[in-house]
């Protein structure tokens, strides 16, 4: 299973990544650019993967259940999927459930012509939109919260598909970023913070549109810019662009946890290196809570560059005190407690000789349940740790994310439960701490958080949630985004 942090165990003990999305325009092989472009985002979502593209009369689509070797490593798969147009979509089902019905780009045949879409984020009025359009006739093919924007585009009075669109889009709240392909060309977007990723590239002649940038460096584009918070960037079939900013100027609020564990560690986001920031709070972590210790460990792979730059800081020397195996595949559904424990031993296991008799640092980028936390410092212990301080390279996750992450319930999150101190006899740690809300910030290149009006996403630390949350109880963010006119068009 390929995923960021592989210690996730069959108690969901991790937050799950949301979705990756590849898109590009003008490529004589479109569909095998986007498979590559897919299988470097494939940590972002291993349950389902899709392609369509457009050969400038027909859309085609292919989906699969699995990863997108598993679908899209054949001759036969992409010779299916024509056009020097495609998109696709990894999936990690956030919303609705999971099966082919809700595998996307989802397609769709409006008056317009052809229109497909792949959706990384979470629609946070989805249920009250749906209720409305099912009242109205609409019939829905699948469960998920993307289908809301075919349909909303569909029945917009607006005379061109791009209006209609912009029409939709303003009926939506919550996190998106959104790659759509027409008979006129692709069209990529963000929602008006910025709350999800995307970034634009060229390669040649060709446009490409990806979740991260590691995934234009593994197809050989070069990387243009981010696709700012709010706005549209439309590309024709004959590569002419145009920049568009339906919702004036916001101040964006990208999802900080990017930064923590969900981007992969070479990936560039916000003009900052993803490994170097990791490490940064790393560095940070050690200046806020040091311990007396021998070692400092990391729990793989995502634990990697906050320990490295938490040795650094600390002067304590950094080890690899638990050997990750490489060749596991996905969890098994287990029988007994006893059988999930000997799972978490077949992904890693303890370097004996060096953790026997020494006082160490674990460094992990997060606690959720905390059952996969106690697991480890048992194996430490077993392993003849004298000591197991535990220190977590993001403040504690307090909240659940409705933004296209899916986090448990509040009532399962630990830090929701009980306090550090109560955390750490939980997970039976000798001491536990975690990184400042300030200084995650610092890490990521801020002088402190703006508690009026926060710089980034944060509300899975803080409850602080940045848009209104209708399915939710129509909570209001604490600093809603400026009503502002809309910007004329712009080339890109």
């Amino acid at each position: 299973m390929i995923t960021t942090n592989p210690f996730e165990d069959s108690d969901g003990d991790k937050l799950r990544e949301e979705c990756g999305i590849f898109g590009v325009l003008g490529a004589r092989d479109a569909a095998a650019m986007t498979a590559l472009g897919l299988h470097a985002l494939q940590h972002r979502g291993q349950e389902a993967v899709g392609i369509t593209s457009f050969d400038g009369q027909e859309f085609y689509s292919r989906r699969g259940i699995g990863h997108v070797a598993q679908n899209f490593s054949s001759g036969e798969a992409i010779a299916e999927l024509p056009g020097m147009m495609a998109a696709g979509h990894v999936r990690y089902s956030t919303t609705g459930g999971s099966g082919l019905r809700n595998v996307q780009p989802l397609f769709a045949d409006l008056a317009a012509g052809g229109f497909a879409i792949a959706h990384n984020g979470n629609i946070s009025n989805a249920m009250f939109l749906k209720r409305d359009l099912v009242q109205k006739g609409a019939i829905f093919q699948s469960t998920s919260d993307t289908e809301v924007i075919i349909h909303l585009v569909a029945t917009s009075r607006y005379p061109t598909l791009l209006d209609r669109f912009v029409d939709a889009l303003r009926l939506v709240e919550g996190a998106y970023s959104l790659i759509c392909m027409t008979p006129e060309g692709m069209i990529a977007c963000r929602d008006p913070l910025g709350i999800r990723p995307l970034v634009m590239g060229k390669l040649g002649d060709a446009v490409v549109f990806a979740s991260e940038s590691v995934a234009l460096d593994v197809v050989g584009a070069d990387i243009v810019r981010e696709v700012e918070a709010g706005e549209l960037i439309q590309v024709s079939l004959d590569g002419s662009i145009q920049s568009h900013r339906p919702f004036g100027d916001t101040a964006q609020r990208p999802c900080i946890f990017e930064h923590v564990y969900f981007s992969r560690p070479d990936s560039v986001l916000g003009g900052r290196s993803v490994y170097e920031v990791r490490k940064a709070i790393g560095m940070q972590l050690a200046l806020e809570n040091p311990a007396e210790a021998d070692l400092v460990i990391p729990v793989p792979d995502s634990g990697v560059p906050a320990a490295l730059g938490y040795a650094q800081q600390s002067g304590i020397p950094f080890e690899l005190g638990i050997i990750r195996s490489h060749y596991v595949g996905r969890t098994f559904i287990q029988p007994s407690d006893g059988a999930r424990n000997a799972d978490v031993k077949r992904k890693h296991n303890a370097n004996r000789k060096l953790v026997e008799g020494k006082r160490i640092v674990l460094i992990d980028d997060s606690i959720v349940r905390g059952t996969t936390s106690l697991k480890i410092v048992q194996m430490m212990r077993e392993a003849g740790a004298r000591e197991v301080h535990f220190r977590v390279a993001s403040p504690p996750t307090e909240h659940s994310c409705f933004y296209g992450v899916d986090t448990p319930e509040r009532s399962k999150l630990l830090a929701a439960r009980m306090d550090i101190a109560a955390m750490a006899e939980f997970i039976q740690a000798d001491s536990l701490a975690f990184v400042s809300i300030d200084g995650l910030y610092r890490a990521v290149g801020e002088a402190q958080r703006e508690p009026a009006c926060p710089q980034y996403c944060d509300a899975c630390f803080t409850g602080d949630y940045p848009t209104r949350l209708t399915d939710m109880g129509d909570r209001a963010p604490a600093c809603a985004p400026a009503k502002a006119k809309s910007k004329p068009a712009r080339v890109a």
